[in-house]
């Protein structure tokens, strides 16, 4: 019976070995990658001011339109000079009068005719009406509406014929040496944008050419809609090409974690609550390495320490493997890189 089983086990032949799991690995590399956010805007000036007339009158004729380049002491518009004449020429002759009357009593007080008391009123009369005079003066010159500063008219806000309030606005003055592009950036970007080392604006007209840019202002409180931050952001090398009321985008780039090692996301496997990787050996063979995680990107995971370049990690199902097993290797673009 026993030589029955000898031969039967003999004649068994051995069962193959399990295939070999593929896997999909990497070797990893040092990041150059780059964060990028870009954001849409338009291009505005940092100074935009309002301008509108000391006193109300009626326009009596605009002499430039929307889009007119202006400059400075550019007489822009004028009110009906009427009124502000005739009341200047009466603050005149009051003034004249108050001068003769104060001649008059000087005279008299010379002669003792009347007391120093009255001199003094009558001193005290002419200053107001010379003051007065002098107010009306300066009522008539502003019926003229000139530009302060060099810029280029954004918005003409009143006709011809039209009355007008003193202080409403009549234009509105972009200079034309501070363009910036007004964006809107969400909190939670907010402080991936204040450290970025480079900033981009190019014109979605021309979207091949690039200028630098810097993020000049952000508002202290969020829009409580949109909850998103309204920025601006300087051009330091702006050209002619570059119009008020373009749209405009502005790209915000930062080395992010130059010279780190960065594995994808689905590398990473919990090895008891901590951070590790499947390590492949030369042999196929997996282990378990532990590494430090430096920071969370959205496409990648950047490590402080634990891997080095050029070692080949695991980079899907991580959760199906034991240590000590032997895989069958399945190539993966190299981690790191630019995104």
């Amino acid at each position: 019976m026993l030589a029955v089983l000898l031969l039967a086990a003999c004649g068994r032949e051995a069962s193959p070995p399990p295939p070999l799991r593929p896997t999909l690995t990497a070797v990893v590399g040092a990041s150059d990658a780059r964060d990028v956010h870009a954001y849409a805007g338009e291009v505005r000036s940092r100074i935009e001011q309002p301008l509108a007339f000391r006193i109300g009158g009626k326009l009596a004729e605009r002499l430039v339109d929307a889009g007119a380049v202006v400059r400075p002491g550019q007489v822009l518009a004028r009110l009906d000079p009427v009124d502000a004449g005739l009341a200047a020429q009466a603050a005149e002759a009051q003034r004249r009068l108050a001068d003769a009357d104060l001649r008059r009593y000087r005279e008299l007080r010379e002669q003792n005719f009347v007391s120093q008391a009255a001199v003094d009123a009558r001193q005290t009369a002419f200053d107001a009406a010379a003051a007065q005079a002098g107010l009306a003066r300066n009522q008539s010159a502003y019926t003229e509406l000139r530009a302060e500063q060099p810029g280029v008219v954004g918005q003409a806000l009143a006709e011809a014929g039209q009355v007008v309030a003193a202080g409403q606005a009549v234009f509105r003055i972009a200079r034309l040496d501070t363009p910036e592009v007004a964006i809107a950036i969400p909190e939670g970007r907010l402080p991936e944008a204040r450290r970025a080392e480079t900033v981009e604006v190019s014109l979605w007209a021309e979207p091949e050419r690039r200028y630098r840019g810097r993020l000049r202002e952000v508002a202290a409180v969020a829009d409580p809609a949109s909850r998103t931050y309204a920025a601006r952001v300087a051009i330091l090398d702006a050209d002619e090409r570059i119009g008020f009321g373009m749209s405009a985008n502005v790209r915000f780039l930062a080395d992010a974690g130059a010279g780190r090692i960065a594995v994808p996301p689905a590398a990473l496997f919990q090895q008891d609550g901590r951070p590790a990787v499947w390590l492949v050996g030369a042999d196929a063979t997996v282990s378990l390495r532990p590494v430090e995680v430096a920071r969370y990107r959205a496409d990648a995971v950047e490590l402080a320490a634990g891997l080095a370049a050029g070692e080949r990690i695991v980079v899907a199902g991580v959760h199906k493997l034991s240590p000590g097993e032997k895989i069958r290797v399945a190539e993966a673009a190299p981690t790191g890189g630019e995104r």
